[in-house]
This record gives structure tokens, sequence and C-alpha cells, in this order.
């Protein structure tokens, strides 16, 4: 099992000072985490979700943790990649130069978006979406690995070009893709790409998606030069020492999340201005029935949140359906900077060292 961290960069009440300060206060969080032996950090792209993500740049983000850090890797997680998003030629050479400055520490992940927001705002061919995206999967691993790349498809067409710089990893970096449905992972499946899933649904119920997943990547029909057989889940997640203390956090931070997350990506609007998610303290009976929830055989597996004993319980859950990388969301709009560092150092020494990666 590895552990990572993931950013979307999220604010409850965006001012430009406070903008500012997440952007350091990330990059502080993903240097403690590299200290304490985390895996990797992950860090979103989106574009004017203003109460749910400030990630818009994460190469520059990534690059910057890179050269802060000597362990951690750095993931795209992930990056636009339909045709007026992000052009392949330009991914491909963004991804190689930070395998380069990083020493071979990117995983690079790739998504559609759902949001109407975004969609419109890059004036995208909703319909040809997945196709676009599909078509950058196999051309952009074959423009890591040719001298001279040629390309002629649907939406791409391309004369021989030699594009550099090339990325460090051999055959590359290891390529993943956003999953929101079990229809999706299967597809990562069998694209041979390591699937990218927030959590959610009971643990039988993920068992049988990771389940199903090994099943298509062992048929897969790889659209790179290699495989990454790799299932990671994002629960939200808040670990202190006083397990209350911990919950009060983390489950605020989580509905908060969520609920911006919802007003983005559930329905056909492009909201502007506040959102009016609720960004308050739990209810004392919210709170209590989310903490008695968490372990119940039947709860649905979103979150690591509760006091170091909790957590290791709550993971071994995880453990048991095949998950392979918990990639814990602890920077939320609702949880301060301070929490978020205690959060990190308490799960990395109290934890992390209880699930060695036996890889």
């Amino acid at each position: 099992m590895k552990f990572s961290l993931f950013f979307e960069m999220q604010l409850a009440d965006p001012t430009r000072e406070s903008e500012r300060q997440i952007f350091h206060d990330s990059v502080e969080q993903a240097v403690l985490a590299d200290r304490l032996g985390y895996h990797a950090v992950w860090a979103v792209e989106h574009h004017g979700l203003r109460e749910y993500a400030h990630s818009s740049a994460p190469e520059v983000f990534l690059s910057f943790v890179a050269a802060r850090t000597e362990n951690v890797r750095v993931g795209h997680g992930v990056t636009l990649t339909a045709h007026r998003y992000n052009h392949p030629i330009r991914i491909a050479e963004r991804v190689a130069t930070l395998d380069i400055l990083s020493n071979g520490r990117v995983n690079w992940g790739s998504g559609k978006s759902g949001t109407r927001t975004e969609q419109h705002a890059f004036e995208t061919d909703i319909p040809a979406l997945a196709d676009q995206w599909l078509e950058a999967q196999r051309l952009i691993p074959r423009i890591w690995s040719e001298d001279v790349v040629e390309w002629k498809g649907d939406f791409f067409d391309i004369p021989p070009t030699q594009v550099v710089p090339k990325p460090v990893q051999s055959p590359h970096p290891p390529m993943f893709a956003a999953c929101s449905t079990p229809s999706s992972s299967v597809q990562a499946g069998e694209l041979g790409l390591g699937a990218l899933n927030f959590s959610a649904g009971t643990q039988k119920k993920l068992t049988d998606r990771v389940r199903r997943y090994r099943e298509a990547v062992a048929s897969a029909d790889p659209v790179g030069a290699a495989v990454t057989d790799h299932y990671a889940c994002t629960p939200m997640s808040t670990v202190l020492e006083d397990d209350r203390r911990a919950c009060e956090y983390g489950f605020r931070g989580a509905a908060y999340f969520w609920q911006s997350q919802m007003k983005y990506y559930g329905g056909e609007q492009r909201p502007t201005g506040p959102l009016h998610a609720d960004a308050g303290p739990l209810a004392e009976e919210d709170l209590k029935r989310a903490m008695d929830e968490r372990l119940a055989p039947d709860a649905p597996l979103t979150g690591v949140i509760g006091s170091p004993e909790i957590c290791r319980r709550q993971i071994e859950r995880f453990e048991e359906a095949g998950v392979d990388e918990l990639i814990l969301v602890m920077q939320m709009g609702t949880v301060p900077h301070e929490i978020v560092m205690e959060s990190i150092r308490t799960f990395g020494e109290q934890v992390l060292p209880h699930f060695p990666d036996r890889t």
C-alpha cells in the first residue's frame, strides 16, 4: 500500500491573499510529506472552479515541489487531455521536462473534465471529448518514444516532427486515467492505464470494482509501451491524536469538499460567484453519526478520518479491497493549514509505518 497527498488547492472563502497563501501552504505540506516518506504528491488541473480548485497550472506547482524535495513522486492527477485544453505535443514536452528535472519522479494522469464551466470556457466539442482523449492517449507515448513522430488521426494531424525533450523514465512515465465510474475504471484497465478514483461506495462495491479493473488489465491492449497496473483512491483525510478533534475538522472539510464539487459537477449549470456551500461545523447529531458509521461493514469507504488507531482500521478495509494507493485529500477548503500539517505528520509517524510498501 502506498500513501500520497492530493492537492485541489481548495478555498472556502477565496480572496487574492488567501489564494496566494494556499500555494505556499501546499508547497510546505508537500515538503513535509517528502520528509516523512509519503509516496507521491498529486495535483489536479481545473479552471474556473473558484470554491473547488485553484490548481490551474499543476505543471508549475509540481516543478516547484520537485525542486524542494528529494524522493516524493510528482503526479499529474490529472492533465486535461482533449484538443482545446492542451495539445498532446505540449503535454509530452512539459511532462518530459518535469521528468528530467525531477530525476524520473513523474506520474502522468489524464482526463477530460466533467464540468460545463471548463468545457465551455475552452470551447470544446463536448460530444468528441472522449474520442479526443483516447487519441491523445495513443499519441503521447509515441511522442515520448520516437525520434521523429508523424501522426494522422481523426483529431490530430502532425507532420514529421522531432519533439524534444524525452523523459528519463523508461519506456516513459507511468500513465494513469481519471475514473469517475466503474466502466471508466474498466476502460483504463483495457488501455493499460493506472486508475485514479474518488473514494465512494461500500467495501463490497470497491472490491468488485478493483476486481473488474484487474481483469481488464490482465488482457490489456496498452496505449503506451508499458502497462500501469495500479488502482488508487482519493479519500478525504484528517488524522490527529484526538479522535473527536480529527472528526470535527475532517468531516466538516469532507462535507464542504463534496458540496462544492457537486455544485460544479452536478448539472448543466456554470456557477459563478459564491456557491453558498455550507462551510460551518457539523451539527452534533451529524458528527456523532459520521463517527459511529466509520467502521460499519456497509458504510461507504470515503474517508480516512480520526485517530491513528481508527485510521489504521479504515485503511485495512481499502487494503482488503485490493487498492494499491491512497491519495489522501488532507487539504480541504475549511481545514486550516496548521491542522493539515499536523495531520500529515501524525499520519506519517503513526499510520504509514504500519503499512510497509511491498512493491
